[in-house]
């Protein structure tokens, strides 16, 4: 997991670069932003929008329009839970309930330096409710081995 780091405006400035500046890029730019800092923070999202000359409404809706673009730093470890159909047909619901509990955060919240987060589809419908925990997804995950998950995770702080 990528450490949360101070976003300066340089840096920023060389990957709107790598992209030609061009507002049709705008989500390819935050990826980039997020891949190297974690999140997208208001001073980036002014910075974005007068480089790609875009309104800094339209960067705004586009970072918060997409749940992998966060606009405060995440935690240190990041936990997310399918929440698409065929995860809730298998338990995702009670699973999200008990993480909640567990984690002692709601969704979107950080909570001793973990995020908890929604996501909508990992590609492993098949093995559902799906978990993501720092880029590495797991199926067929209950209430025990999201515990078994999280606590191994903690661990290796």
């Amino acid at each position: 997991m990528m450490a949360t780091r101070r976003i300066d405006e340089q840096t920023t400035s060389e990957i709107v670069k790598q992209f030609d500046a061009k507002p049709e890029m705008l989500v390819q730019i935050l990826q980039a932003i997020v891949m190297r800092y974690g999140w997208v923070p208001e001073d980036t999202i002014r910075q974005l929008a007068d480089e790609v000359n875009l309104s800094r409404a339209d960067v705004y809706g586009v970072v918060t329009y997409y749940h992998d673009f966060r606009t405060e730093p995440p935690g240190e470890h990041i936990v997310k839970i399918c929440q698409a159909e065929a995860c809730q047909a298998m338990g995702s619901r009670t699973l999200t309930d008990h993480a909640r509990r567990s984690l002692g955060t709601a969704l979107h919240e950080t909570n001793e330096d973990v995020t908890l987060e929604p996501v909508y589809c990992l590609g492993n419908c098949a093995c559902a409710p799906a978990v993501m925990i720092d880029g590495k997804t797991h199926g067929r995950v209950n209430a025990d081995r999201f515990d078994e998950l999280v606590g191994a995770m903690k661990e290796s702080r």
